[in-house]
């Protein structure tokens, strides 16, 4: 059996956990097939690029993070019906929800854990907020643009999530005041690393984060801060992401 295979067995096995079949059939499994298919199809990207990652699928913890995670309730209702489709859609004010492969692989590679505090910046649908918030102890979110910040806010808690707190401000300047944090996840391009985010990163942790020029490719790079302090960078996969806002530019 495949790797890609056995890794969506696994995801398999949660998902019928959790949804009743029969007459009673709630309303949440209109989508078990398109998850389904979702999942299958991050687990053969996760497999190709098992070189991101060092290994041939997702840890367990993103996996099961992944399959629990109702992307549907994220989406803009226009675009509701293609929810389970592995690709980024638009959310509004010009920015997107991510593509799944590359929020479980971004996941993935922040390597933390249930005691964790992560931070990170640019909140969007609170997508993968909401992913982060079932691996690690606490997500701290910040998005820049008012509506967008307000509708996950309001999104998050209505699913019970209650994990995650966001902030309205520049992700460019992370958190000083309640830094350091195990891990950094920047959700959006940026044309150069902000050193104001590996400040605040604490030593063994990581920052991921796409890097490079809004009207081309970018760099998926993952930068870690060891014991001494010192920095060290690692380009993993080139990605495409919509830019870093910063004050002023909404």
């Amino acid at each position: 059996m495949s790797g890609s295979r056995l890794a969506f067995m696994t995801l398999m096995g949660v998902i019928m956990s959790l949804n009743p079949t029969g007459p009673g059939r709630s309303q949440e499994d209109i989508w078990a097939e398109p998850r389904q298919q979702m999942l299958l199809s991050v687990a053969n990207d996760v497999e190709r690029n098992s070189h991101v990652l060092g290994r041939l699928r997702l840890s367990p913890e993103v996996a099961r993070a992944l399959a629990l995670t109702p992307r549907h309730e994220f989406v803009p209702s226009e675009y509701r019906h293609r929810s389970y489709e592995n690709c980024a859609l638009p959310i509004g004010q010009g920015q997107t929800i991510s593509q799944p492969t590359i929020v479980a692989l971004m996941t993935d590679l922040l390597q933390v854990g249930p005691e964790a505090t992560v931070l990170e910046v640019g909140t969007g649908s609170g997508y993968q907020a909401a992913i982060l918030a079932e691996v690690a102890g606490q997500v701290h979110s910040i998005e820049i643009v008012p509506e967008l910040a307000r509708s996950a806010r309001k999104r998050l808690a209505r699913l019970g999530i209650n994990n995650v707190r966001i902030h309205e401000g520049d992700g460019y300047m992370g958190l000083p005041d309640l830094a350091p944090f195990d891990g950094i996840m920047v959700t959006a391009e940026a044309a150069r690393v902000p050193g104001p985010l590996l400040e605040q990163l604490k030593p063994g942790a990581r920052l991921v984060i796409p890097v490079g020029p809004a009207a081309y490719t970018q760099q998926l790079t993952v930068w870690t801060r060891d014991e001494a302090g010192l920095f060290h960078e690692e380009k993993l996969l080139p990605v495409r992401f919509v830019p870093l806002v910063r004050k002023g530019e909404f």
